[in-house]
């Protein structure tokens, strides 16, 4: 998906850098809705993102309250997969927010 998202904002990028406005209408179009997918796709790591940090406080609390080395290890599981989505849901959301604006620049070419 980061792969994906990267190669659609570069394309797009270089459409604006170009000031090509043929089928502009249709670029808008279609960007709103790529826009959209990468929403939806934003909001899911969102989640996720908040169930590991649920799951991951919980098993700390239990590893405070009543140690056991085996709710160690899933604490430490959790924790090492909950960096890695957040560092995923931080670029997910800013790439969305620079899609706003690629719209907003898209839109100056239609004028």
């Amino acid at each position: 998906m980061k792969n994906y998202m990267k190669e659609y904002i570069n394309k797009i990028d270089r459409i604006i850098e170009e000031g090509n406005n043929k089928d502009i209408d249709n670029l808008l179009e279609e960007h709103l809705i790529k826009i959209n997918f990468f929403m939806h796709e934003r909001l899911i790591h969102l989640l996720v993102t908040i169930l590991f940090s649920i799951l991951t406080l919980f098993s700390l609390f239990f590893v405070v309250t009543n140690y056991s080395i085996g709710v160690f290890f899933l604490f430490l599981l959790f924790l090492c997969l909950l960096i890695p989505y957040i560092f995923h849901y931080y670029y997910l959301e800013n790439s969305v927010q620079y899609m706003y604006k690629q719209y907003d620049n898209l839109k100056k070419l239609k004028k």
